[in-house]
């Protein structure tokens, strides 16, 4: 007779183990689950809850035996690459940014909200704010007491709701706990001053709820109404009708008369606005081909440098007759054992001009980080620094791994060691290493660190302080997205994808140049 196939482990640690990962997984899902129905987050509820379908699906039964081993790379990759890219994507389609974070409707609620009155006879509220998020970004929530009845409401930007009174704890006529909320401290509340600076609560009366102090709220009347039927915001007051213009990359409830009811704006699709603006825009194209050629000439002398120096001082050690070579090599790789944001930091420090120590020790008066091609030699010196340990290991390991005789047949067909340096030993060597000076390439492409660390990708002119002199497209780019200027993050997003076709692309071209070192084997 024959036996049963058995469809899974019976042991009792590899079954706990796989019990506990699946309840956890569960268990975080379903706690997950409350906050993002709050949230309308439905992509990402959905999401959640179909990898813990595969999850189970595939780890609970005896079936799919490959995708035991698939589906954890398979959603890594997917969470961690696919989703990030498509999000960067998608956002560069879109103005997204300051005074462009929230949705229109949202944004409409706030400048409405802005414009409540109060009057002497305002009804008033105790009031304590709970978030399911952020402490000082929110999403918030206005606990409201009626004083005079004890009613509990939660207001919210959507409205009004009255609460049970068994879902809430109330003390001295406020709400001080609510189930899945945390409830702000002083301290808090003060924090999230500027973001609870416009919350208002709509009501079915046609008034708004807003807060007043740190602990009261007072509903009062708006003087601005939204006619959602005709897009336009009316002034009641003066009865003046806003309505939406597009004004640079944003739009704006704007009156006749130009006057913006707001300077608040919402994120909207922009096409191809953003990819367009940087190719066509003479003072974004100027800065971007400026900074896309320093970004290629600094990453190739990067890998030229580091690699020439390397290879050097590999080559001058794998010499059998040099004598202490453990400790020399000891010593080439030390800078390759500090971590490389504290070698930046102490760089920077030795390219101050008055006391660095390069200029007191050399008794040079270079001004190394206020000229910007000083910055950029700056900058290439300090790679260098860093990166030739790494490039002296590997060409150091491709060396050994190349055959003696080879060497020894040169010699005796009398080739030089020149000759045999560069007809055998250089092109074997390059086999081994070309996939990792393609890798190096990429990576100094987007090496932020070097340039943020060491000059901030500085020096800056007085009539551009947007893009320095030794920017690359990454410092760039995060620039745009988080400046003090202001974030455009969508614009940001646009340089992102092109950042990543570029790199792709030379990427794929150089890996494709390296093909004709297989015939060297």
């Amino acid at each position: 007779m024959a036996l049963a196939t058995p469809t899974g482990s019976t042991r009792p640690l590899p079954l706990l183990v796989k019990v506990l990962g699946l309840g956890t997984a569960v268990g975080v899902a379903a706690a997950l689950t409350p906050t993002l129905l709050l949230q309308d987050q439905w992509f990402f509820l959905v999401g959640l809850w179909v990898i813990v379908a595969l999850l189970v699906a595939t780890y609970a039964t005896g079936r799919a035996l490959p995708a035991k081993y698939l589906l954890p790379g398979t959603l890594l990759l997917t969470l961690f690459v696919v989703v990030p890219i498509v999000m960067t994507v998608q956002t560069s389609f879109t103005n997204y940014g300051d005074g462009t974070r929230t949705s229109k409707e949202e944004t409409v609620a706030q400048i409405v909200g802005s414009s409540v009155r109060q009057t002497p006879d305002a009804p008033r509220y105790n009031l304590t704010v709970g978030t399911t998020g952020s402490t000082t970004d929110g999403p918030f929530t206005f606990f409201l007491v009626d004083p005079e009845t004890e009613a509990a409401f939660a207001g919210t930007p959507e409205g009004l709701e009255e609460l049970d009174p068994d879902a809430v704890t109330l003390e001295g006529g406020f709400v001080r706990a609510a189930d899945g909320y945390e409830i702000l401290t002083g301290v808090q509340l003060n924090d999230a001053g500027p973001a609870l600076q416009d919350f208002t609560v709509p009501t079915d009366d046609g008034t708004a709820i807003r807060q007043l102090g740190i602990s009261q709220a007072f509903e009062g009347t708006t003087t601005l109404q939204y006619d959602e039927a005709a897009d336009t915001i009316t002034d009641t007051e003066t009865g003046t009708v806003y309505t939406v213009q597009q004004q640079g990359d944003r739009e704006y409830f704007v009156s006749p008369d130009g006057e913006r009811v707001s300077d608040q704006s919402w994120t909207a699709n922009v096409g191809f606005r953003n990819y367009v603006e940087i190719l066509t825009d003479s003072r974004i194209s100027s800065d971007f081909l400026r900074i896309f050629a320093w970004t290629v000439a600094f990453a190739t002398l990067s890998v030229v440098t580091t690699f020439g120096l390397g290879l050097l001082l590999a080559v001058t050690l794998n010499d059998a007759r040099l004598r202490g070579q453990k400790v020399y090599r000891a010593l080439l790789i030390m800078p390759y054992a500090i971590p490389g944001f504290i070698s930046l930091l102490l760089w920077a420090s030795f390219y101050n001009r008055d006391f660095g120590l390069i200029n007191d020790v050399t008794g040079l008066d270079v001004n190394w980080l206020g000229d910007a091609t000083m910055a950029k030699v700056a900058v290439v010196i300090t790679n260098l620094w860093m990166g030739f340990p790494y490039m002296f290991l590997v060409c150091t390991g491709a060396l050994q791994a190349i055959p003696g005789d080879l060497q020894e047949a040169a010699r005796l067909d009398g080739a030089s060691g020149w000759d045999g340096f560069r007809r055998i030993t250089f092109p074997l060597l390059l086999v081994t290493v070309a996939p990792l000076l393609v890798a190096t390439f990429a990576f100094n492409f987007n090496n932020y660190n070097a340039i943020a660390l060491l000059t901030e990708g500085g020096p800056y002119s007085p009539d551009n302080p947007t893009a320095g002199g030794t920017d690359i497209l990454i410092s760039y780019t995060i620039r745009l997205a988080f400046g003090a200027g202001g974030a455009q993050i969508g614009f940001a997003s646009a340089v992102s994808v092109l950042l990543f076709v570029i790199t792709g692309v030379i990427a794929a071209l150089q890996f494709r140049a390296t093909r004709a070192l297989e015939d060297v084997n």
